[in-house]
């Protein structure tokens, strides 16, 4: 799923950066952009201003809310079991299956299928997986140009730029912005745009469809995502808006499908659920305008041959923790962005992955570790304040994930940790001694004006915090005088 905006101002993005900046270098430089904040601010109020209404329609919705938990919960604990069943009745409905244990391998195995028909070329649907594995770049390696064909993707691709949002891609992108790019990129791409294309999203949108066309009707090979796989039947769903999914997913003669294994659900009464609350928790719609589903391979309809590269990619790692495991939940609607207040204000780019927001702080450090200076940062691009909770359709409590990843990088140590740790280490030795601390609270009150307003080594907690005075004193002395 997936749309773009084409009508709000939104300054160029940033550059590319091999090593993403940890996020509070990257946020802060991100701030300071008021244009983008304030385009920021329009859409993601925009979107859930139209969601809660969506939402408010249905009086059942705690009750979707927590079946979605639920069906999610059960199938995770279970996981194997009904990938099993899924491998099974997609092979017995005339698709293959393949197992990617990491990116590289899903890659290779992608590469290779493609090679094999002899193509040079694929159409792609939006997927957030084959972001994730840098699909792209690694077929563009092996001689293969992939094309995005979901209208925001276009203009990310068109713009050699990165998405910076689940739903809207492209949300930084205003409408001057993607008239130049459809101007100077599309012809080096196929078909070029009009030469009077002007900035209204009617020409704008007619453009990219005239761009596709020849692309839909020339492609033999479609790559997709899946938003949901079914194991008892082995069908595969992707809702989206604009329809261009549906063409790579029927014209093409092969048809390859990229698969986080957690998107699977074991029956088709689990898929009703959330063909409910996806897309009001997403687009704030009903229903999705295009749900397309597709079971194997059908003599005279649709690809003749159909591939399912289930991948791990770290999951299972996630599946392990017991905490961490229900970002797995995940639906990928973007409820949390939109509702959370360090998003709104730092945007998507800012968190150094094709995750961003709130699911993407405590996804991406779980999927990739935290080893790296942006994903240690991750966990503590939050204010904690419960908002994405309150708005998630399979209740991730995102809150507790966050402050459990926090422990883990406060674990990993470092010349930071070793301080503290051994500032707690002495802390728990005094207060072991009521004799130490009483001593050490009356020395304390006795040269309070020579403690100093920043001790070093304490900037960074101090820099937004004033340090309490000590008082002239303890409250152990006055107890003593006062009540004795």
């Amino acid at each position: 799923m997936s749309g773009t905006f084409l009508g709000m101002p939104g300054p160029p993005p940033p550059a590319h950066h091999a090593s993403p900046p940890a996020f509070p270098r990257a946020a802060r430089e991100a701030v300071r952009d008021e244009r983008l904040r304030g385009n920021l601010r329009h859409a993601t109020h925009t979107i859930r201003d139209k969601r809660a209404r969506a939402v408010a329609e249905l009086a059942d919705w705690a009750e979707l809310r927590e079946a979605g938990r639920q069906i999610k919960d059960h199938t995770l604990r279970h996981l194997d079991r009904y990938l099993l069943q899924l491998e099974a009745s997609v092979t017995a409905a005339g698709g293959t299956v393949h197992w990617a244990a990491d990116a590289a391998e899903a890659n290779r195995i992608v590469a290779d299928l493609v090679k094999a028909t002899g193509e040079t070329e694929v159409v792609k649907v939006k997927s957030m997986a084959t972001q994730e594995i840098g699909l792209n770049e690694a077929l563009e390696a092996e001689g293969i140009r992939a094309y995005e064909t979901d209208l925001a993707e276009l203009i990310v691709q068109l713009g050699d730029d990165r998405p910076s949002h689940i739903l809207v891609p492209a949300i930084h992108r205003n409408r001057g912005e993607i008239r130049d790019i459809f101007r100077s990129e599309m012809a080096q791409w196929g078909r070029p745009a009009p030469e009077d294309l002007t900035d209204t999203p009617a020409e704008l949108a007619e453009a990219a469809r005239l761009h596709l066309r020849e692309k839909f009707l020339r492609a033999r090979v479609g790559v997709s995502g899946a938003n949901f796989m079914v194991a008892e039947t082995g069908t595969l769903v992707v809702v989206e808006s604009e329809g261009n999914g549906r063409m790579c997913l029927t014209l093409p003669e092969t048809l390859i499908s990229v698969v986080g294994i957690e998107k699977v659900v074991p029956t088709w009464r689990d898929l009703e659920v959330f063909l409910q609350t996806l897309p009001r928790s997403s687009t704030a719609e009903r229903m999705n305008p295009y749900t397309s589903m597709w079971t194997g391979t059908t003599d005279g309809d649709g690809p003749r041959t159909f591939h399912l590269v289930l991948l791990d990619a770290g999951r299972t790692d996630v599946l392990a923790d017991a905490t961490g495991r229900q970002a797995l939940r995940c639906i990928r609607c973007s409820a949390c962005l939109n509702v959370c207040p360090v998003y709104e204000r730092a945007g998507g780019h800012a968190y150094g992955s094709v995750y961003p927001g709130p699911i993407g702080a405590i996804l991406t450090p779980q999927l990739r570790g935290t080893s790296s200076g942006i994903d240690a940062s991750l966990p503590y691009a939050s204010s904690l304040c419960g908002a994405c909770y309150e708005v998630c359709p399979v209740a991730i409590d995102i809150p507790e994930v966050l402050v459990h990843l926090r422990e883990r990088v406060a674990g990993q140590g470092g010349p930071g940790h070793r301080l503290e740790r051994a500032a707690m280490t002495a802390a728990g030795w005094v207060l072991d001694r009521p004799g130490v601390l009483a001593a050490g609270e009356r020395l304390a009150a006795r040269t309070r004006a020579l403690h100093p307003k920043r001790p070093p080594g304490a900037g960074a907690w101090t820099e937004t915090r004033d340090l309490p005075e000590v008082p002239a004193e303890s409250f152990r002395d006055w107890w003593r005088r006062n009540r004795t």
